[in-house]
């Protein structure tokens, strides 16, 4: 029977990413949460950006559910 030796196979270890690639991605997702944020959280009343109670009736669970409370 005969045995055959596994040649070793080289790692290759990732690289990191460089700031300018993640810097816009991080930049728009945080505007984008911020965002997020305002229509969950704030708007109702007078700081409303849109008129009526249509934004407040499709976040109105979301609100609840991160403890904002609104009623």
């Amino acid at each position: 029977m005969a045995q055959s030796a596994a040649t070793p196979v080289p790692v290759s270890l990732p690289s990191p990413l460089p700031v300018r690639a993640i810097l816009p991605w991080t930049a728009f997702f945080g505007l984008l949460m911020l965002v997020l944020l305002y229509f969950i959280g704030v708007e109702q009343g007078v700081t409303a950006v849109f008129a009526g109670e249509t934004v407040h009736e499709w976040v109105h669970d979301g609100r609840h559910l991160l403890g904002f409370p609104c009623h």
